[in-house]
């Protein structure tokens, strides 16, 4: 096999283990935020509180880039045609749904801000009838109620103390209300998603080009030693 060949191979190889690296490292670390978030149990089922959207989707996206990645690992070392081919098709599909979605949450923001506002709107709903799942949205977000403690006078019922900094309920450490917080904290990860996926985009892009040129060139050195 010619030298242009073998070097594209191993650029591949090189390429791909960086990228798996990435993905475990978004793994672990969705892994260590999805810990932090406080769940709660109901009727014997662990729920948890909506922001733990982010960390699970920082481990989703990350498992798909290491198996991915690892595929094209295997393609590019066996200098296996349909493995490196397979892989190029993989990463051609996730450069469309990226695209896709970059799209998505570049021209939705206000939307996305509405759709979290309900969810947050919802779980208060959803604390009469079963108690502690505010709570958990409480502690993780150190907020209290929809727009504050006035949601608690509202029903007439006493803020608990996670409403409050240091356990402490006086009026002038209330904390704000979940709606904002949740908002915020979810378009902040929204925008830091954006020029995320346009880096990962660029990256997967290299790498789709490096997959099609490796397979055709191992296609043709096959076709040749035919002959």
């Amino acid at each position: 096999m010619d030298c242009g060949t073998t070097a594209v191979k191993y650029v591949l190889f090189v390429f791909n283990t960086i990228v798996s690296i990435i993905g475990i490292v978004a793994i672990c670390y969705g892994v260590i935020v999805l810990n932090s978030v406080n769940a709660v149990e109901i009727d014997g089922t662990v729920h948890f509180p909506p922001q733990a959207i982010v960390p699970v989707g920082l481990i989703t996206i990350g498992s798909i880039v290491v198996l991915i990645s690892f595929c094209g690992c295997c393609g590019a070392i066996r200098e296996n045609v349909t493995e490196t081919m397979c892989y190029a098709i993989f990463m051609f599909i996730l450069l469309i749904l990226q695209s896709v979605v970059l799209v998505l949450l570049w021209t939705n923001k206000e939307k996305i801000s509405d759709a979290m506002g309900q969810v947050i709107e919802s779980a208060w709903e959803r604390e009469s009838r079963e108690a502690g799942v505010f709570e958990a949205i409480q502690k993780s977000l150190k907020c209290c109620g929809v727009n504050g403690v006035i949601d608690y006078g509202a029903i007439l019922k006493l803020p608990p103390p996670s409403c409050c900094e240091n356990d402490s309920c006086i009026t002038t450490n209330f904390y704000g209300g979940c709606r904002r917080k949740f908002i915020d904290l979810v378009t902040g990860s929204t925008d830091n998603a954006k020029y995320f996926s346009l880096g990962l985009i660029a990256v997967e892009l290299i790498g789709f080009i490096f997959a099609c040129c490796l397979a055709n060139n191992i296609r043709n050195y096959k076709r040749r030693n035919i002959y």
